[in-house]
């Protein structure tokens, strides 16, 4: 009876040492880590400011392999810089070091016209420029503009009209009230 309990003792307390070494390499493990990094830890992972988004993302996803972003925001809304920025309610590219490209969901104004921006880009960090293409133009910025998320105030999608340009890729977007009117001959 005593070996019986004697065994017991020492299975019980071998498996607590074994569950209690299982959760602690479970909490420190890089999976763990990595899913509760924020996508403003992200762009600063990749070289990248973490003001290009706007303050107060929570809804992301990422694929570290391929990197791959989709931001969820709770609706569309616009953020002042140089230029003003609108942000569509998802947002989605491609991270490489130093760059987001394949863009969709972000445009940035230029006089009276929005320009989807297709491509940001962060020159050699010395030298404190940022690019963001917008397929017809390129166009620099400070790199200090962007290094806090900066806050985005709310707008109805539908206080943006869409114009298409020269070719399909290339979009244009006015705001409805706007007292200034777009051609092209």
């Amino acid at each position: 009876m005593i070996h019986q309990l004697k065994k017991n003792t020492t299975t019980l307390f071998l498996t607590l040492l074994v569950a209690s070494t299982l959760l602690l390499l479970a909490k420190s493990s890089p999976l763990q880590s990595s899913t509760t990094r924020s996508i403003y830890d992200i762009l600063q992972a990749y070289g990248l400011p973490m003001g290009l988004l706007p303050k107060g993302v929570k809804d992301f996803s990422f694929d570290d392999s391929s990197g791959r972003f989709e931001v969820h925001l709770d609706q569309p809304c616009n953020a002042k810089f140089e230029n003003e920025l609108h942000y569509d309610q998802n947002i989605s590219g491609k991270l490489t070091y130093g760059e987001m490209n394949g863009l969709s969901g972000i445009l940035a104004q230029d006089l009276f016209l929005w320009f989807a921006v297709k491509e940001i880009r962060v020159d050699v960090p010395s030298s404190g420029l940022i690019y963001f293409d917008v397929g017809v133009v390129s166009k620099q910025f400070s790199l200090s503009s962007f290094e806090t998320p900066r806050d985005c105030l709310a707008v109805q999608s539908s206080d943006l009209h869409h114009l298409h340009i020269h070719d399909e890729t290339t979009l244009i977007k006015q705001p409805a009230a706007s007292p200034y009117k777009v051609s092209y001959v």
